[in-house]
């Protein structure tokens, strides 16, 4: 019994850690890739990641789904998986996150910006004293995350193809640690749609999705791995380029506009705004933007500590 004890709670714990990580994408600023790193799991998640090749391929192709699990490792996937997919139903299901960015929009938001400051703090830290070339790839990182949030339309297409672009983009990111999958959807204006549609077991959306989330862990994924293995330090510049380019999508105070398309209330119109007094809402939307940035520190705090113990 003690022999097949251990085996359970070994996946036991790698599904909970799915689940932190499938918390993290849930939340747009929290990257699914930084809490593998905290938890341990980083180089092994690449590593399985990795194994998604040819010889996968021939391996499913015979029916040999022993040596294919075995291959990437999926002792270690497959609860990861079932983990990350419980934390979406947790949160599309029971805590409806997408339902209350239409419903409470600054507080949310509020939340979402603190976030993504302290990310941008933290990836910055890893830099080393900013030069000319720094400041070169920073500038042009921001110039082009601005550039891209303000081209995007508020209402992107609900089209199959978006949506499986959606996918492949989103699972992209999560492996990045400091960006994450669900702020790339929520750039897109897809956040609330997808997480809705997956709450709701939407076959129509998750299908699609899923399948551009498998085309971008196989494909994608190794690009964004090669640029960080060969050009880590660029790389890293014009993610938090990107970060910084995109604040003001963040900025709680906004005047939005909203229209009834097709029965749904649609976003289509957002600018943003200074609040005109200091009233609870404000004091509510700076105690969860601060809530948000001691998060990230706390986890980077946590980050560091496990790397010195190691």
């Amino acid at each position: 019994m003690s022999g097949l004890a251990e085996p359970i709670r070994s996946s036991g714990l790698i599904l909970a850690k799915g689940f932190c990580m499938g918390s993290a994408d849930v939340v747009p600023g929290v990257s699914g890739g930084t809490m593998a790193f905290i938890l341990g799991i980083y180089e092994r998640l690449l590593k399985a990641i990795r194994s998604f090749d040819l010889q996968l391929l021939g391996s499913l192709g015979r029916l040999e789904l022993g040596r294919a699990l075995r291959h990437i490792d999926g002792g270690f996937l497959v609860p990861l998986i079932l983990g990350i997919f419980a934390a979406l139903m947790f949160f599309t299901r029971v805590v409806p996150l997408p339902a209350l960015i239409l419903s409470d929009p600054e507080p949310v938001y509020s939340l979402f910006l603190g976030l993504v400051v302290a990310s941008i703090v933290v990836l910055l830290r890893e830099l080393p004293s900013p030069g000319g070339a720094n400041l070169i790839w920073l500038g042009v990182g921001a110039l082009v995350g601005w550039s891209i949030f303000n081209m995007v339309p508020f209402a992107t297409p609900e089209a199959p193809w978006f949506v499986f672009l959606c996918g492949a983009l989103a699972i992209s990111a999560m492996i990045l640690p400091g960006i994450s999958g669900s702020f790339i959807l929520l750039v897109l204006r897809k956040y609330a749609y997808i997480f809705d549609g997956i709450g709701r077991l939407d076959l129509g959306i998750i299908v699609p999705f899923a399948l551009g989330a498998v085309l971008g862990l196989v494909l994608f994924s190794r690009v964004l791995l090669w640029l960080l293995g060969n050009y880590y330090q660029r790389t890293l510049e014009t993610i938090i380029g990107l970060l910084l380019g995109s604040l003001w999508v963040l900025w709680p105070f906004q005047e939005r506009s909203y229209e009834i398309i097709r029965g749904k209330t649609r976003l289509v119109g957002s600018a943003p705004v200074l609040p005109t007094e200091l009233d609870a809402s404000v004091a509510v939307a700076l105690g969860l933007a601060l809530f948000g940035l001691s998060v990230v520190f706390m986890l980077h705090f946590l980050a560091n500590r496990r790397q010195q113990v190691v």
